[in-house]
């Protein structure tokens, strides 16, 4: 079979793992390439994002009160700044798409039924994509009219989509021994699984994790997406993966096959998803769902929400009942079977 290697071209999966390719040069708008790989219409893609490349900075920033200067300016705003890395690069793979497809139009003409169709085109199957896409255009919006490209808000009346969400699963005991079956203690597999686990942190703060974060037996972490500093006492169960599986020399105990840390979150997810389905479980498991199944354990061994808030580092309380519901469910239904047994509290 021929593998075909072109420059500057990268292939995405979304989460529902559908295959996207775009022509990603630096300085450069992000292009969306229609097809496979040596395609002819991929080719003919590919072929003309390289002519399009602009030849020096104002260029490539856009005409002036165009929709790709507005990009750029916002990228330079405080507001943008102030802003969590995670949540940039977030914002900014759609940005570059909007960029990408809208650039050369002018800021000003935008109306809201070109709002409308954007979020529609965007978020074409996936509504939680859609309502962040308006999110950014309002983000957008508000900037145009500080700098002084528009004086009204075209997203103002344009509504979000409603949708009914899913949460992400949290794993039961029995999925978790599972796992641990399949992934026994000195595998790569178990130390990420353990990290997860038994810190219960998002992966974009597990992957950056390493031998400088240790203090005293316990794992010193800021969050990136909360920016919450948190000083966790290190479970003997992670200990003990540390120690089988625990890279030397390097700064991050989760590594690729190359020997490098994960560039991003999503790099680490799209390694960690294959060691589910190899151990057997459902599809719909993911590495947050792990951060989820440390909450519940935390509600069921009796902690306070603010004890489970100073592990997951949760801002409010209703984010942690929201993430242990289940568990106080079942701890409370029991309670109450027990007060009706006979010689139980009515």
């Amino acid at each position: 079979m021929t593998v075909v290697r072109l420059r500057y071209a990268h292939r995405f999966r979304d989460r529902y793992g559908t295959v996207r390719w775009y022509l990603r040069r630096p300085g450069c708008p992000l292009a969306r390439l229609p097809g496979a790989p040596g395609s002819p219409e991929f080719m003919a893609a590919y072929h003309a994002a390289l002519a399009a490349a602009p030849a020096d900075k104002d260029a490539r920033d856009g005409p002036p009160g165009s929709f790709a200067a507005l990009v750029v300016s916002v990228y330079r705003s405080p507001e943008w700044s102030a802003l969590a890395r995670q949540s940039q690069e977030t914002y900014r793979r759609l940005l570059e798409r909007l960029r990408a497809e809208h650039g050369e139009k002018p800021v000003r003409l935008m109306e809201p039924r070109h709002v409308r169709q954007i979020v529609t085109e965007m978020g074409r199957n996936a509504p939680a994509q859609a309502n962040r896409v308006l999110s950014l255009l309002r983000l957008l919006m508000r900037h145009a009219i500080d700098i002084g490209l528009r004086d009204d808000d075209p997203t103002r009346d344009v509504r979000r989509v409603r949708y009914r969400k899913r949460p992400f699963a949290a794993w039961t005991e029995e999925q978790i021994a599972q796992f641990e079956a399949r992934w026994p203690v000195g595998t790569r597999a178990r130390l990420a699984f353990d990290l997860m686990l038994y810190t219960g942190q998002r992966r974009s703060d597990v992957i950056r994790l390493g031998p400088q974060h240790l203090v005293g037996g316990k794992l010193r972490i800021t969050q990136q997406k909360t920016g919450a500093e948190l000083l966790i006492p290190i479970h003997p169960a992670l200990r003990a993966s540390l120690e089988a599986a625990a890279p030397a020399g390097h700064l991050a105990f989760l590594i690729t096959e190359l020997g490098r840390p994960f560039a991003s979150a999503n790099a680490f997810y799209q390694r960690f998803k294959p060691l589910i389905v190899q151990a057997g479980l459902p599809t719909n498991l993911s590495p947050h769902g792990l951060r989820k199944a440390a909450a519940r354990r935390l509600a069921e061994a009796g902690c306070t929400p603010h004890e489970i808030a100073a592990i997951t580092g949760h801002a409010t309380l209703s984010e942690v009942q929201r993430y242990t519901r289940s568990a106080d469910q079942s701890r409370l239904a029991e309670a109450a079977i027990v007060r009706l047994r006979p010689g139980g509290e009515r």
